[in-house]
């Protein structure tokens, strides 16, 4: 009976570790969010005094799935001045070429907006080198379709098994939550989600918290310029590619 009382209160306390609210970090001076359809209708003009400098909404999923309010939230988002990226929800067991697809027929990047981002979370118990094959084709048909490298966002277990020595080139955007800042070995993340439990003015329920390692002024140089956006149009092979 004591066993399964001791049991019992960890899991308590491990469960209520987990609900405490995420605290914005004030070391660091640019600030973010991420969000999809499941905060539904934000209100943006009150987010934006919230100094809120950057935000990732999701834009496509898989094959065929776009999000709900993306449009909504892409084209508030650029009305009220916050610096704007857009996120593919990756499946490793899908053909990464239609996904491909999907990312640049739903999301309108343009000057202005940072590099499109690959999230990444599970392996769905594929081997390692299909998993790791598949990112690589759809961030190549992405980064010829916009001429930027594109961000990979993901957690440390599949960081460390499936990206490490693989994408080192690539922008990190890591999650990982509570305690000291990400490390990850030679490679440097670029953005990190600290929490998922965060509570700002404009939006109902929890949403993600997220930092930007250097200033406001290194974040904007990571954006899309005219030259890259003028070269697109020349770029027939990857419109080819992708019909």
């Amino acid at each position: 009976m004591k066993k399964y009382f001791i049991i019992a209160l960890f899991a308590g306390i491990l469960f209520a570790g987990c609900e405490y609210e995420t605290e914005r970090l004030k070391e660091y001076a640019v600030h973010g969010i991420d969000l999809s359809h499941h905060q539904e209708k934000v209100d943006w003009n009150i987010i934006a005094q919230q100094q809120i400098q950057f935000a990732f909404v999701k834009a496509s999923e898989g094959r065929r799935t776009q999000d709900s309010l993306y449009c909504l939230n892409w084209q508030e988002m650029k009305r009220v001045g916050i610096l704007r990226g857009a996120y593919h929800f990756f499946h490793a067991s899908t053909d990464p070429t239609e996904q491909a697809q999907n990312f640049i027929r739903s999301a309108d990047l343009q000057y202005g907006d940072l590099p499109p981002v690959l999230d990444i979370e599970e392996d769905e118990d594929l081997p390692r080198e299909m998993v790791v094959q598949n990112m690589k084709t759809w961030i190549a048909l992405v980064e010829l379709e916009y001429s930027v490298h594109p961000i990979i966002y993901t957690h440390y277990k599949f960081y460390n098994k499936f990206i490490a020595g693989e994408f080192d080139k690539y922008p990190i955007w890591i999650a990982k939550y509570g305690g000291e800042a990400p490390r990850l070995g030679t490679n440097q993340w670029m953005f990190w989600q600290y929490g998922n439990r965060g509570h700002i003015p404009g939006i109902n329920g929890n949403v993600d918290f997220n930092v930007f390692r250097s200033s406001l002024p290194e974040l904007q140089k990571l954006c899309l310029s005219g030259s890259m956006l003028s070269g697109l149009k020349n770029q027939t092979a990857s419109r080819t590619l992708l019909k």
